[in-house]
C-alpha cells in the first residue's frame, strides 16, 4: 500500500476507509479489526505486505506498541507473516486461517453475520444494563469481597482458565442486581458468546486491555457510580465484538 493509501498505483477508496484513526477506548482490538478488515476484503492481497508500522500508528492514530502487537497477534494468528532484510516487512499470508477452515470443512458452522449480532446485541442489552443495576444497589459487604474477589482471580488467570473465569466475573455483576430471572439469561448469552470467542485466538494484548476494563467496571459498582459502569461495560463489550466481527465477519 502507498503512502497515498493506495494498492500500487490505483486509488484505493475503501483502504482510505479502513485505514483512518480508531477509538482510543479499544485501540489495539480496532486496530487488530481493521487489519484483519483489509486482509478480507483484499484492499491488502495476498503476498502483499502491510503499509509499515510508522505508517499505520500514524494512519490509526496509536501508538506503534499497539500497531506492533496487532500485527504480532495476527501473525500468532496465521494471517499475516513477516519477514526481515532488505525486502522484508509484514505480508499477507497466502491462505488465511478462515479460507483452510472452509477448505478442510468446519466441524460446526460458522455463525451468520446475523446471528453474530443477535448474539451481541442481547449482551450489550443484559450486560450494561447489569452494570447499571449492581452499580444502583447498596452492595453488603460480602458482596463487594466477591465482586472484588472475582476481579483478582480474572486477572491472576492462565490463558487455558481465562475464560471461564473471566466468564464468572460477567455472570457474578449480574448476581449482585438481586433479580434472580437475570442470571440464567446472562448465562445462556454467555454460553453464546463463548461459542463464538471459542472460534477466534486468545490474544494476550486483549487480555490485558480486559483486565483493564475489568477493573474500571468493578471499582465503578463498587463506588456507585452508575453511569460509568454502564460506559465502562459498553466500551468493554464494543472491544470483544469488534474482534468476534473481525474475525468471524
Amino acid at each position: 500500500m502507498s503512502e497515498s493509501g493506495a494498492v500500487g498505483d490505483r486509488p484505493d477508496i475503501a483502504g482510505e476507509a479502513l485505514f483512518r484513526p480508531v477509538r482510543a477506548g479499544n485501540a489495539f482490538e480496532e486496530t487488530v479489526s481493521r487489519l484483519l478488515q483489509a486482509i478480507r476484503l483484499g484492499i491488502v492481497p495476498p503476498g502483499e505486505a502491510l503499509p509499515a508500522e510508522r505508517e499505520l500508528a500514524a494512519r490509526f492514530s496509536v501508538s506503534r506498541d499497539t500497531v506492533r502487537d496487532a500485527i504480532r497477534s495476527l501473525s500468532e494468528a496465521g494471517f499475516v507473516v513477516s519477514k526481515r532484510g532488505r525486502y522484508g516487512g509484514t505480508f499477507v499470508a497466502g491462505a488465511t486461517p478462515g479460507a483452510a477452515r472452509a477448505v478442510d470443512g468446519a466441524t460446526r458452522l460458522r455463525p451468520t453475520g446475523a446471528e453474530i449480532d443477535d448474539i451481541l446485541a442481547i449482551r450489550e442489552i443484559l450486560e450494561v444494563g447489569a452494570a447499571r443495576a449492581a452499580a444502583s444497589n447498596s452492595l453488603s459487604a460480602e458482596d463487594r469481597d466477591l465482586l472484588w474477589g472475582r476481579l483478582g482471580e480474572t486477572a491472576a488467570a492462565s490463558i487455558d482458565d481465562y475464560r471461564r473465569l473471566d466468564s464468572r466475573l460477567h455472570l457474578t455483576i449480574g448476581e449482585l442486581v438481586k433479580a434472580p430471572s437475570l442470571v440464567p439469561l446472562l448465562a445462556d448469552n454467555r454460553m453464546r458468546v463463548n461459542g463464538l470467542l471459542d472460534e477466534i485466538p486468545l490474544l494476550q494484548p486483549n487480555i490485558e486491555h480486559s483486565n483493564q476494563q475489568h477493573e474500571a467496571i468493578v471499582i465503578a459498582i463498587l463506588t456507585g457510580d452508575v453511569e460509568r459502569a454502564a460506559s465502562a461495560m459498553l466500551e468493554h463489550l464494543e472491544g470483544s465484538a469488534a474482534l468476534l466481527r473481525a474475525f468471524l465477519g
